[in-house]
């Protein structure tokens, strides 16, 4: 049986929401880009955090400028403990400006990432391998007593893997065990659709999709459009989706108005929630 889910606003600044103890639900909140971060069964994890200028500063004067158009919603010394990291693949999803500090924060922190991307976590994250847990696709670890981590496939904009097999992007699945039973939140990773894919999902039951719907064919790796994803979420059997990953960098978005427009069809099979900075989504296992 599918998790009860409470969508609603919530005023004030995020860090404050973040304070409120919770054990008996999984809440994400939107950091911008393909970021959030959770209050968790009593814990508090994070997935592809992106709370600097790392890009704005790597890409000026370029043909392809990623300057932040929304403001950072929570500085790293204002996200309090943190309990564990889930990172997926390249610069913005292993940010240096972010994790860094974050490690050095929080000493107990441990980080899920690919296994593919071993060496560039030790760098990017300025962690001990202690404190790394490497997967690669179809692999499940449990970093925390109580937590899953389902590595999946991502194909951005490939299936591609290193010289050893193993796949060089991924999508996790979090599943934590509350007091009032399980929930299944399911981050896709940067990816475009692939044969398997929805299937791969759908035996995980996931009670929500987070899925990114920039498009592709900007001069970078791109991601699912806006149809495609909620394409996936249907044939995934999904109950409800946010949709991510736009009003980030001007060059490589979708228009807020043409997520939100689509969110207002009646026809779509799944509760679809556009991403936003104010937005709460309460998830109780049942």
């Amino acid at each position: 049986m599918a998790a009860r889910i409470v969508a609603q606003r919530f005023a004030g600044p995020l860090a404050a929401r973040l304070q409120i103890p919770d054990r008996d639900a999984l809440a994400p909140y939107w950091l911008g880009q393909a970021g959030f971060v959770m209050r968790a069964g009593g814990l508090r994890i994070l997935v592809d955090p992106y709370l600097s200028d790392t890009l704005g500063d790597k890409y000026r004067g370029t043909t392809t400028p990623h300057d932040r158009m929304m403001p950072v919603p929570v500085s790293v010394e204002a996200l309090g403990a943190v309990d564990l990291a889930l990172l997926t693949h390249h610069t913005d999803h292993v940010d240096p400006g972010t994790l860094v500090p974050l490690a050095a924060r929080n000493p107990t922190l441990r980080f899920v990432a690919p296994k593919a991307a071993r060496d560039e976590a030790l760098r990017r994250t300025g962690a001990s391998q202690d404190r790394l847990v490497l997967v690669d696709a179809g692999e499940t670890v449990e970093p925390l007593p109580g937590v899953k981590v389902v590595a999946l496939r991502a194909a951005h904009e490939t299936l591609a893997t290193d010289a050893n097999g193993c796949h060089r992007f991924l999508g996790c699945a979090l599943i934590v065990s509350t007091p009032r039973g399980s929930v299944v939140v399911l981050h896709s990773g940067d990816t475009i659709p692939f044969a398997g894919q929805a299937e791969e999902m759908r035996r995980l039951a996931p009670d929500l999709l987070l899925l990114p719907v920039n498009g592709r064919s900007r001069g970078v790796l791109g991601n699912m459009t806006l149809e495609e994803a909620c394409a996936l979420a249907a044939a995934a059997g999904a109950p409800a989706m946010i949709a991510h990953y736009f009003g980030m960098c001007a060059f490589n978005t979708n228009p807020r108005e043409a997520v939100e427009a689509k969110a207002a069809d009646l026809d779509l099979p799944f509760r679809l929630l556009p991403a936003s900075e104010d937005l709460e989504v309460r998830l109780e296992g049942v």
